[in-house]
């Protein structure tokens, strides 16, 4: 077992290594210079369509409203990483790993957009005229038979990486912070969390459609207003905040108190990963989900789903960020959801752990709904509707197994067979990036008549 665990690890350095995430960066920056950085210059543009596209509309277009396919995909993205993930990058990295997350989600909002153009204008009806679309359709539908097996691999990493990443490990972090929070046995966050999963997700994406869309605004605007209580607290301390993280984007932090110090290469490494952990650009997850989505364009859809990177990195991530570093506690040497939670704990003492394990509890729930639909996706298209049923069973019944089990193993796997997602999907926006573009030029050109 040894042999195989330091065999994993040492695929997974190199698949999360630096030439993955300069991979993932730089074809994102290759997509942005292609669109004339159009995501960024259309950020107002995605908004507005996001609050419009709340009502379905033709529903012989998708199965759910645009608003819900993006919260959908927000659930999955909005998660654990968006607290104990940042904090991890500030303590391996610095705060300088904040400014290196932003480019991550700047460029990333430029993959994410093509990444939904291309799942949407390939999707396809399956055999219960369900629209269903992602990486692996754009592929077999874009490149043709020859390049099947690119769309196979992705599949096969996105079903079995969803198990762990999206299942298990959620709802482990979960059940750890309940019991050390509020001394909840890890078994019964299991038995419910399973109960409630359940109940959405038997329901299919209209359900969990519904579901995301009403209960991810309410947990993302409660933690922004929660985190802007400790900006509040230590207003004076913003300024110096910025500075510092421009500061030590570009130049070594040095050890201080708790904090071991950190070199640039390490705030760019653990910046970046930390960002495309968080927001999923160049995984290709998004636009499974916007895929089930009434549309009338692909562009539109794009433009909607781009707005989901902004909203999980720009504004999510940055309000956990800020938060630490004015508050200071990010030279405490503590790590993860303890960082965070100290962060809170300093401007609302007695309660901030609480409202910080309410919300890692929340993002980690919402994380299995939406990475439920997107397993289900990928089974699928490898076997077909027949897998939906056992799938959805398979993977309630996981997750109190998740609650009570020692991870380590499971997450390595998960999160090497995560990053493995990202090659087929950035291979395949690269040769369908001319598809892209013209999609975004008729569509522009047709809307300025």
């Amino acid at each position: 077992m040894d042999v195989i665990s330091s065999l994993v690890n040492s695929i997974n350095s190199l698949v999360w290594g630096p030439p993955m995430l300069v991979a993932i960066l730089g074809t994102g920056f290759y997509l942005m210079l292609r669109l004339g950085f159009m995501p960024l210059r259309k950020i107002g543009a995605g908004f507005k369509l996001t609050w419009q596209g709340r009502q379905k509309g033709d529903s012989d277009s998708g199965e759910i409203s645009p608003f819900q396919a993006l919260m959908t995909c927000l659930a999955a993205t909005v998660g654990t990483g968006n607290i104990a993930g940042v904090a991890t990058a500030i303590f391996l990295g610095g705060p300088g790993a904040l400014f290196w997350m932003w480019c991550t989600a700047l460029v990333g909002m430029a993959t994410k957009y093509c990444e939904v153009v291309l799942a949407v204008h390939y999707r396809e009806k399956d055999a219960r005229g369900e629209f269903v679309g992602g990486p692996m359709y754009a592929i077999k539908n874009g490149l043709g038979p020859k390049w099947i097996w690119l769309g196979t691999l992705f599949a096969i990493f996105g079903g079995f990486a969803g198990f762990g990443i999206g299942n298990m490990v959620q709802v482990n972090s979960m059940a750890a912070a309940l019991h050390d929070t509020f001394q909840i046995p890890l078994w019964l966050t299991g038995v419910v969390t399973m109960a409630v999963v359940g109940l959405v997700i038997l329901g299919g994406i209209k359900r969990i459609g519904t579901v995301a869309a009403a209960l991810v605004p309410l947990m993302c605007v409660g933690y922004i207003i929660a985190s802007l209580t400790v900006l509040i607290v230590h207003a004076e301390r913003i300024p110096e905040a910025f500075s510092t993280i421009f500061t030590y984007a570009f130049t070594p932090a040095a050890a201080t108190g708790g904090f071991a110090g950190a070199a640039v290469l390490a705030a760019i490494r653990f910046g970046v990963a930390r960002g495309i952990f968080s927001n999923e650009a160049g995984l290709g997850t998004a636009g499974i989900a916007q895929a089930a989505g009434t549309t009338s364009s692909p562009v539109r859809s794009g433009l909607i789903g781009m707005i989901g990177t902004f909203i999980d990195t720009i504004i999510i991530c940055s309000m956990t960020g800020l938060a630490i570093i004015c508050s200071g506690v990010w030279t405490s040497g503590a790590s993860g959801a303890v960082l965070s939670a100290a962060a809170f704990e300093s401007a609302m003492p007695g309660v901030g752990a609480y409202i910080l394990t309410v919300a890692l509890v929340v993002f980690a729930f919402t994380t299995i709904l939406g990475w439920s639909y997107y397993g289900e996706r990928c089974w699928e298209y490898l076997v077909g509707t027949k897998a939906i049923l056992p799938f959805r069973l398979i993977w309630v019944v996981a997750v109190p197994f998740g609650a009570i089990s020692q991870l380590d193993f499971a997450w390595l796997v998960a999160d090497t067979l995560n990053g493995l997602m990202a090659l087929p999907n950035l291979l395949s926006l690269l040769l369908l990036c001319p598809v892209v573009i013209k999609l975004t030029k008729d569509y522009f050109a047709k809307s300025s008549q």
